[in-house]
């Protein structure tokens, strides 16, 4: 990606895509991820990690919902990650995550993510600026161990939306019956906290990015779910996978 900081980057989708066409193409691309889902489930050589990252309300949920959701259920996994149990205080900030990598096979979905730990900590400096440094390089070793030694495709997502959205569906927690269960009160707190949000997910743009990040628009849902599946779309195609053949002894056993 772009060296850009975020806030020079649009949260809208471009001008030129029309909503329709996109949604559209998006069920398209969606019937592919689901043969090339199979394809990796049945493979067994690979991984896949898909990283959700993004302010409240950014749409983490509805992504996994619109693109996740009719995948093969046997083959993708959501892990979501709220603050630390005690138990896991108790160890490294790396144990809770490595512990829900995906298995090869497998799609893993985080929403949120070992991220947290250099994000939350630090905008509430419950951690400094030297510990987080210093967790940044664990997360690109951490990282790297998974994409060089278990073949896993790890695929980042920053969900990219404006103060103004992000207002607007907060607000709607509040008035629609069918989100109401999604309302806390903390995230009006967090809200105010963007500036520093902002600045610290500009830093780990900077130095997390041996894998690189993908910054969705995200104001508009319609292409914030295109963008992603067509992203994961073409990450599994470049796998060139194919079903694993008949081995010679189990050939026979059929005769």
């Amino acid at each position: 990606m772009a060296k850009d900081k975020l806030a020079d980057i649009s949260t809208k989708a471009p001008n030129k895509e029309d909503k329709a066409e996109i949604k559209a193409k998006t069920e398209k691309i969606l019937a592919e991820l689901d043969d090339l889902q199979n394809l990796l489930y049945a493979g067994r050589e690979h991984a896949v990690l898909i990283v959700l990252q993004g302010m409240d309300a950014a749409g983490k949920d509805g992504t996994i919902r619109k693109v996740f959701g009719q995948l093969n259920p046997q083959g993708v996994a959501v892990q979501p990650f709220k603050g630390p149990t005690e138990d896991e205080l108790a160890h490294d900030f790396l144990w809770r995550i490595h512990r829900h990598a995906p298995a090869k096979g497998m799609m893993q979905v985080f929403n949120r993510s070992h991220y947290e730990d250099v994000l939350i900590q630090r905008v509430h400096s419950w951690i400094d600026d030297k510990v987080a440094f210093q967790r940044m390089k664990a997360i690109n070793q951490f990282e790297q161990l998974l994409a060089k030694h278990n073949n896993t495709v790890i695929l980042k997502f920053y969900l990219h939306i404006s103060p103004e959205e992000q207002a607007g569906r907060l607000a709607e927690r509040t008035e629609d019956p069918t989100k109401m269960w999604k309302y806390n009160a903390a995230d009006l707190a967090e809200a105010k906290l963007w500036d520093k949000y902002r600045a610290a997910y500009d830093d780990v743009f900077e130095h997390c990015s041996d894998i690189p990040w993908h910054i969705v628009p995200a104001d508009n849902n319609w292409y914030k779910e295109y963008y992603i599946a067509k992203t994961v779309r073409d990450a599994l195609k470049a796998l060139d996978m194919h079903y694993p053949r008949l081995k010679t002894s189990d050939a026979k056993v059929g005769h």
